[in-house]
């Protein structure tokens, strides 16, 4: 039976931490009524990615990827769905909804946030690899639901790949990637353009 929390406690988070992947949903609204436009939802991976900043305060890392529909999304309304899926044997999804906002690395307050993300700790002006911003999400609902349907696997490993990619280009180089890829989203929303 699914429950509605208050807050997220040591055991949601407990269970935060455990999971080795999330997946974020954000949609745009482009008409009027607040419909239109593609909705997305992207897995996320990596550990140490995301952080419990206070029981209704999550952060995660966000990484140079192929789109920018997340932080074109949260500049246009804010609404953002995080979900947790357990893959091992005990069945449980947990959804964090909320107001995002997407904070770069050149804002006042990323040291702060950055401190939560080992990877992303380093001095003013250097080159910050593959983060692109850390997405800071307000919850105002946490739920779960069972999460019966879901398959029991095994995480073998962790992909290195974005990581490798990204380790083979310089600041600039990702600086052009960034400006190329992810300036607006499939809708034409401003992201990091």
């Amino acid at each position: 039976m699914g429950q509605v929390y208050p807050e997220l406690d040591d055991r949601l988070r407990s269970f935060i931490t455990s999971q080795p992947m999330f997946f974020v949903a954000t949609a745009p609204g482009l008409d009027e009524s607040g419909a239109g436009g593609h909705v997305n939802v992207s897995p996320k991976g990596y550990r140490d990615t995301f952080a419990v900043l206070d029981p209704l305060t999550v952060a995660y890392l966000d990484l140079t990827g192929s789109g920018a529909e997340t932080i074109a999304h949260l500049r246009q309304n804010g609404r953002i769905t995080i979900m947790f899926c357990s893959f091992g044997s005990a069945p449980k999804i947990l959804r964090i909804y909320g107001t995002g906002r997407a904070v770069l690395p050149a804002d006042a307050d990323w040291p702060e946030l950055a401190a939560h993300f080992p990877a992303a700790e380093a001095p003013a002006g250097s080159d910050r690899g593959n983060q692109r911003a850390i997405i800071v999400v307000a919850a105002d609902r946490i739920s779960d639901s069972c999460g019966y349907a879901v398959p029991v696997m095994e995480l073998t490993q962790e992909r290195d790949l974005l990581t490798r990619w990204s380790e083979r280009r310089s600041a600039d180089a990702l600086a052009a990637y960034r400006l190329k890829h992810n300036a607006t989203s499939i809708d034409g929303l401003p992201a990091l353009g």
